[in-house]
């Protein structure tokens, strides 16, 4: 069990590092705030948000390369390893995943598992997937409308992205990427292999990226409004 997640982890950082490797030598496109989030690249001033960009803005495509730069950066950003340790801790109150046990190696095996998760969703449906299906990962802000309206496209936008021609299209990636997630989750959860089990943790993934889009949407209009009094 442990090693098997051991595994998984070592994996996703080996070949994220090498493609940061690659990606790093790649010049940023001189609007960089659509690509790598420059404007407000940390939600709640600490959340990574390095693929954000304006609905309203030029539509510039990424190359496969600052697709995986962006899969990149949000897999290694520290705040993940704060947010895994997190809902490790939430699983071990509440018992999740029962066959860890409680006490140390249970939340050790806790925060492996919720480390994958993260590692393994994030370049699958940030890099790899989007990069063979030629689907722009990024979320495009609205900007505009009532909360109901924004919150509401916001949320919709893991069924919706754009192609690398701008055209709105189906999420093929954001779906597909969960759903390979998930599936790759049963390496590591041994006991929770049934076809339920993998439903489950593909609608927490998607719920989960749902939520964080409308974090996006809405965090730079609370930063103006909150954070941004006495500044020039």
């Amino acid at each position: 069990m442990k090693s098997l997640t051991l595994v998984a982890l070592c994996a996703c950082g080996v070949s994220s590092a090498s493609l940061w490797a690659q990606a790093d030598a790649v010049p940023a496109p001189a609007t960089s705030s659509a690509v790598a989030g420059s404007v407000n690249n940390r939600v709640l001033g600490v959340l990574p948000n390095y693929r954000s960009g304006e609905e309203s803005a030029p539509f510039e495509p990424l190359s496969v390369r600052r697709k995986f730069y962006i899969g990149y950066k949000d897999s290694t950003d520290y705040p993940i390893f704060f947010v895994a340790g997190a809902l490790a801790g939430l699983g071990q109150m509440t018992n999740q995943h029962p066959e860890f046990g409680q006490g140390m190696e249970g939340y050790g095996k806790r925060l492996g598992g919720s480390v994958a998760d993260q590692l393994v969703g994030n370049i699958l449906t940030e890099s790899v997937m989007p990069a063979l299906l030629r689907e722009d990962p990024r979320y495009f802000r609205r900007g505009e409308g009532g909360v109901w309206s924004r919150t509401g496209y916001a949320a919709s936008r893991v069924f919706v992205a754009r192609s690398d021609k701008g055209n709105w299209t189906f999420n093929f990636a954001e779906v597909s990427g969960n759903a390979i997630s998930a599936a790759v989750g049963n390496a590591y959860y041994p006991h929770e292999r049934k076809l339920g089990d993998n439903v489950q943790r593909f609608y927490s993934q998607m719920a989960t990226d749902a939520f964080s889009q409308i974090l996006k949407e809405f965090w730079p209009d609370l930063k103006r409004k909150y954070f941004s009094h006495g500044k020039s």
